[in-house]
Formats: C-alpha cells, sequence, structure tokens
C-alpha cells in the first residue's frame, strides 16, 4: 500500500501552512523559513522493512524512519519532540503526532498523480500539493 507514495516528492502549492504552524505552536523566525522552503519529499522502503520520510531544503535536511502502526520518536523539522505512529487508512499515510499534551494529524494521499498533504490542528487546515520529480 505504502508503494504509491514511493518517490521524490516537489512542493508545487501550499495554503494555509503558516496558520497550521502557528496552532502548532512554531515560532515566528522558524515559521518564515518554512513559508519560504520549497521542500522535496522522498519517500522509500528500505529492505528492513522501514520507511524512510526525508524532507530537503536548502536550509535543513531531516529524516524520519518508521514502520507502519508501530509508535516511535520523532524529532520534527520545527524541532518538536513527538510520539508518532504512521498507519494506512481508506489508502492515505497518516501520520499522528502527540506531544506536550497536543496532537496534530498529516495525511497524505494521491489524487491524479500528486501527492496531496493535508495538515489538522485543532480548527486549521492546511493543503500541501507535491509533484512527483521526474
Amino acid at each position: 500500500m505504502v508503494e504509491q507514495f514511493v518517490g521524490t516528492w516537489t512542493l508545487v502549492n501550499s495554503d494555509k501552512f503558516d496558520d497550521y504552524m502557528k496552532a502548532v505552536g512554531v515560532n515566528f523566525a522558524t515559521r518564515q523559513m518554512g513559508i519560504l522552503a520549497k521542500p522535496n519529499v522522498v519517500i522509500d522502503v528500505g529492505d528492513d522493512g522501514f520507511i524512510t520520510l526525508k524532507s530537503v531544503t536548502t536550509f535543513k535536511t531531516t529524516e524520519f524512519k518508521f514502520k507502519l502502526n508501530e509508535e516511535c520518536d520523532e524529532d520534527t523539522p520545527d524541532g518538536r519532540a513527538t510520539k508518532t505512529t504512521m498507519t494506512i487508512e481508506d489508502g492515505k499515510l497518516v501520520q499522528k503526532q502527540a506531544w506536550d499534551g497536543k496532537t496534530t494529524r498529516i495525511e497524505r494521499e494521491i489524487q491524479d498523480g500528486k501527492l496531496i498533504a493535508k495538515c489538522y490542528m485543532d480548527d486549521v487546515v492546511a493543503v500541501r500539493t507535491y509533484e512527483k520529480a521526474a
């Protein structure tokens, strides 16, 4: 099920991402860098069964390795230390992060050959659209 997400994806559109970062608690300076960054997201599956989700920008590269349905520790690009669980739900790759009594959810799905990431925090929903790199 994860295979459809494998590849390198380039950000082409971002809607309400600043609002999402603000709701998550990201500071102003980090939010400004987050808005300017146009990340490539690389998703890969290793022979060991781990899935790698890498975000590459000119500012920073982060890498998160996980197995589906297993809670693990994640250090997010904005500096949060979260307990994260990745699952497949209705064909979507769902990331649930918990930290300091808060939770957020990121749903990734393929629509018309594009990777759509919907980021949920309280009543804020950001949508980031990626196209597959050649």
